[in-house]
């Protein structure tokens, strides 16, 4: 059986193929990534805020589950900053 970046390198496309499935796998595990970050956000607050279900939040649990959001928004915006900053040092923008 022969690999795939064989295939890629005899039909000449290994450069601009290696390269864009590269970047096109990086941008997939960065959505699984932030996909699981939000998964174990919600599992947070709802184990934090929410003492037990029912069919309407009273005030502690709906001011306990906006501020947990409000906290999450602040801290993605942090590191969403902090990454610009950085990719900009580097030259990568």
């Amino acid at each position: 059986m022969t690999d795939f970046g064989d295939s890629l390198s005899s039909a000449g496309l290994e450069g601009k193929g290696d390269k864009e499935l590269q970047e096109f796998l990086m941008v997939e595990k960065q959505k699984a990534q932030f996909n699981a970050q939000i998964h174990e956000f919600n599992d947070f607050c709802w184990e934090k805020c929410v003492d037990k279900p029912s069919n309407k939040l009273d005030s502690k649990t709906e001011t306990c589950l906006t501020n947990c959001v409000d906290r999450f928004i602040d801290v993605s915006l942090l590191i969403t900053n902090r990454f610009a900053q950085l990719l900009q040092k580097s030259g990568g923008m």
